[in-house]
């Protein structure tokens, strides 16, 4: 399967990628078809230098039945070549990672538990530090 997909360059922290056609089976930074483009993410959002492509390239990928990852979706849709993809929905990054797993084994009950007892704990640290600023004036 042919896949569009960021290929990575540059130096430690400092990363540019390549968009390239690759088949699925090489490796991200292996062997690819064809360099589509470039993608800097240092660069701000409103500069033109962050990201160059070869459009009518793109549409001939998508039209031979290349797939493009999530990521490289969002840069086409960005610059308006194809619709944007919808939002993903991740509610386990809202769970601090040492209680995923206690959500894996022990179902959607425990889950909840913490956040109602971060919430309960919180107003109370806050009337905790609200008295002693009373009692200084």
């Amino acid at each position: 399967m042919l896949k569009m997909r960021l290929s990575m360059g540059g130096t430690k922290k400092r990363p540019v990628y390549k968009i390239v056609v690759a088949d699925s089976r090489f490796p991200r930074d292996g062997r690819f078809i064809e360099k589509l483009g470039y993608f800097n993410p240092l660069i701000p959002k409103e500069k033109k230098e962050r990201m160059g492509l070869d459009v009518e390239r793109v549409k001939y990928w998508l039209g031979q039945g290349a797939q493009p990852t999530t990521r490289v979706a969002r840069l086409l849709g960005e610059n308006e070549i194809m619709p944007m993809p919808a939002k993903g929905n991740n509610p386990q990054k809202a769970i601090p990672k040492k209680d995923r797993k206690k959500t894996e084994e022990g179902g959607e009950a425990k889950a909840e538990a913490p956040k109602e007892e971060a919430k309960a704990e919180a107003p109370k640290e806050e009337a905790k530090a609200e008295a002693p600023k009373e009692e200084a004036k």
